[in-house]
């Protein structure tokens, strides 16, 4: 029979392609099912895609329907098709990893992957003596060894990425410690596995060259995504033969290592890892590889796990059953003991280790390399015992970490909703967004000057904010669209996403700051539902909105939508966290505060404060922004005249403690937190000369506007609290003519056209606790 006759089988009722086809088509569908069941119940798609595979797999070893569907030829079918889904999603992994939180918290996580590793190993050595006599295995007994060590010790980081991604606790620590930990841990199996089946001197040579070519394929996609980014810049994706071009590399670097006799896992990984990430190579991969391999690809791998178990055999014989308890319990017991004593030795709750432990102890693809590696040595009743038991750890484990993240929410809950009670060391987590391009040059500066001399480390999100209208209906057809070369069909946004991912593209090459894309698109009406939730998923501190309205060449502010409007008012009302509201004036000025990307000349940034905690959380803002190298800061006190008499104005270097307390206390409008608040900032940055700082006395609202016109041309950027001063004496009359209230008395006056001011406007407000009755003003 030649070639295409092997191919396309005559002998066999069903090919094997099409076998394959069915096997994929029935997990889908009854996975799809059992998704749909188990999440009315809290249950994550992973373990109901695993358990669709259970169900099907007692039926694939009915000798008719082993025969017929799951025919010997199509074995190497299976494993050409895992071999690109695994290089696939492994390099997916490695491009989607927040490698600068690992690195940061590189001890953390390392010690909580050896925690949960060293005792998998260690159980694993006890109990393999026994199960070496219990399973008959004809293998050498430090190989056989080996292989429990690894089944007990190895954590799938696929699960774990899935898990957290589908109970939303990715974003927190406790989850970003997880990740890393499993991939860590995966990493660390694969390279002990890898050393222990080709040490030799022989073998030392392939695996010098293993690590050359990954090195290589690093260096070429550098320079590759350079040069295909540059390409085409009035499109939003790359074209479909340049992304092919960057997955050939990976396909054949691959290829390679698997001839060569090791496993291509940590070369994909390796690969994903150190892909740049910036610009529209790393923004179409994540698009094109993440909706195939999280709808498809996965969901196919986790029931395929399920499918080859022969759970009824397991369970039919007691000594089975009972060796699959046991490293079922010793895995399960490993990882829980292992991130038990680790939290207790860095002082963690117990409920994080607990968590840790039933999230690390989740199994998958590596553990099927492990003891397919050795079936050929192992007989036939080891392999599927081992198999059930990675299989039902899966299992379990995700059922258990679903109850524990809905019963322990307060693990993943964030106490970072506001700047004021952090400290300038605090990770900062940015979530900024943008209606249309003429808005990112003002939130992208605001948020470069938030990222102040760049050592403190922090994650940012842009979110392009797009509404939903109805589709205008063409007569073109599909393959005749202009952007046919991709296949995509995503209008929404339109030319405004190709000058945003410039502008964002551009941003990143100047600043070398990393941001996240992300999109939401919905009608204005629910549009803040989609920043509120991704705030909350993301766990991010501050939210940066850009004004509904924009400066015109004469200088006048210009209304835009009503409904951004609309939705800025709804996220200031409903946020989880503070939020900041940048208002781009003074295009005229050289340099403005939009320039401070481009610009190598010195801003100056002032800071107006009344009272309240809006306006401590604009000190908190600034604070950071203070630490720019562009940015000179000045804090602008705003005190009624009556004190004046009273006390005498700070001066720079000559006061001391007691004439400070003198000068910032005996006010009737500020409370004692902001004299105590006060008082510390001046002695910890004033003093020291960092931060500039004035005092201004008024009588009233009228004098207030005085002085902020005297100030008008002086700074680039003014800083101002929404509210939350109460019946101030010092804006009183200010918001008798107020256009925008969500803006706050004195944001209103500096955004109104009327009021001549050089410079852009930044409002805070800080995130109130509703359950303890503090509402926004």
């Amino acid at each position: 029979m030649d070639a295409t006759g092997n191919m396309f089988c005559d002998s066999d009722l069903v090919n094997p392609l099409s076998s394959m086809g069915m096997q994929v088509a029935c997990i889908l569908v009854v996975s799809h099912f059992f998704n749909v069941v188990l999440k009315t119940m809290g249950q994550t798609g992973p373990v109901a895609q695993i358990l669709a595979g259970l169900v099907l797999g007692p039926m694939s070893h009915i000798n008719y329907i082993k025969k017929t569907f799951f025919p010997a030829s199509s074995i190497n079918y299976y494993e050409v098709v895992s071999f690109f889904c695994r290089i696939l999603f492994m390099f997916l992994f490695g491009l989607e990893m927040n490698i600068h939180y690992t690195l940061r918290n590189w001890r953390l996580v390392c010690l909580v992957a050896c925690g949960g590793g060293l005792m998998g190993a260690i159980f694993g050595i006890s109990v393999s003596f026994y199960l070496y006599q219990e399973l008959q295995s004809n293998a050498p007994m430090q190989y056989f060894c080996m292989i429990i060590m690894l089944v007990i010790s190895y954590t799938s980081s696929p699960m774990v990425i899935r898990l957290a991604a589908e109970l939303r606790f990715g974003a927190s620590d406790v989850g970003r410690i997880a990740v890393s930990a499993a991939v860590i841990t995966e990493m660390g199996c694969l390279v002990f596995f890898n050393i222990m089946v080709n040490f030799n001197k022989k073998r030392f040579f392939y695996s010098f060259a293993c690590v050359s070519v990954t090195g290589v394929v690093i260096v070429i996609n550098r320079y590759l995504a350079v040069w295909l980014n540059g390409r085409n810049r009035n499109q939003k994706y790359l074209k479909a033969p340049e992304l092919l071009l960057i997955l050939f590399l990976l396909l054949v670097s691959s290829m390679v290592i698997e001839i060569w006799g090791f496993n291509s896992i940590l070369n994909c990984f390796l690969i994903g890892l150190a892909f740049p990430r910036e610009g529209k190579s790393a923004r179409t991969l994540l698009h094109k590889l993440g909706y195939s391999i999280y709808n498809f690809v996965l969901p196919v791998y986790f029931g395929y796990l399920g499918l080859q178990c022969d759970i009824i055999n397991a369970f039919w014989n007691l000594n089975r059953l009972t060796n699959v308890a046991i490293l079922v319990l010793l895995g399960i017991g490993s990882k829980l003991s292992g991130t038990l004593l680790v939290c207790r030795y860095l002082q963690y709750p117990t409920s994080e280790g607990i968590f840790l432990g039933f999230v690390l102890n989740t199994r998958g693809y590596a553990d099927l390399l492990f003891i397919g590696a050795s079936a050929k040595q192992v007989i036939v009743k080891a392999y599927n015992v081992l198999l059930v038991s990675i299989v039902l750890n899966t299992v379990i484990s995700g059922i258990t970490v679903a109850f524990l993240s809905r019963g322990e929410e307060r693990l993943f809950v964030t106490n970072h909703t506001a700047l004021e009670p952090q400290s300038l060391e605090d990770e900062l987590r940015i979530l900024a967004c943008v209606y249309d391009p003429r808005q990112v040059s003002a939130v992208l500066s605001t948020v470069l000057a938030l990222h102040g001399n760049k050592q403190t480390p922090s994650t940012t999100y842009l979110m392009h904010l797009i509404e939903l209208v109805k589709k205008i209906k063409t007569n073109v057809l599909f393959h005749e669209k202009e952007t046919a070369e991709i296949s995509d069909d995503e209008d929404y946004g339109g030319n405004d996403v190709v000058d945003i991912n410039n502008a964002l593209d551009a941003f990143t090459a100047d600043t070398k700051v990393l941001v996240h894309q992300r999109r939401a698109v919905s009608s204005f009406s629910t549009l803040y539902e989609d920043v509120c939730n991704d705030a909350e998923d993301l766990q991010v501190s501050i939210i940066i909105l850009p004004f509904h309205k924009h400066q015109r060449i004469d200088g006048k502010l210009e209304s835009g939508k009503e409904g951004i409007r609309i939705t800025n008012q709804k996220v200031l009302r409903h946020a989880p966290c503070s939020i900041g509201v940048i208002i781009e004036r003074g295009l005229a000025r050289s340099p403005g505060f939009s320039n401070l990307i481009s610009s190598d000349n010195i801003q100056n940034v002032a800071t107006l404060f009344f009272g309240g905690a809006d306006d401590r959380e604009a000190i908190a803002w600034s604070l950071r922004i203070s630490k720019h190298p562009r940015v000179n800061l000045t804090i602008i006190r705003f005190l009624l005249s009556s004190s004046a008499v009273q006390n005498e104005q700070i001066k720079s270097g000559e006061s001391e403690e007691k004439e400070i307390l003198m000068s910032l206390t005996g006010e009737e409008t500020v409370n004692e937190i902001d004299n105590t608040f006060m008082v510390d900032f001046y002695n910890r940055y004033v003093t020291s000369g960092q931060i500039g700082y004035v005092e201004k006395f008024v009588h009233d609202g009228a004098e207030t506007l005085e002085c902020l016109k005297e100030i008008g041309d002086l700074y680039a950027l003014f800083i101002v609290g929404r509210g939350g001063r109460g019946q101030c004496s010092l804006t009183i009359g200010m918001s008798d003519w107020e256009e925008c209230p969500e803006l706050g008395t004195v944001g209103d006056i500096l955004a109104s056209s009327d009021f001549d001011i050089q410079g852009s406007v930044l409002v805070v407000q800080q995130h109130r606790d509703a359950k303890k009755g503090i509402i926004s003003d």
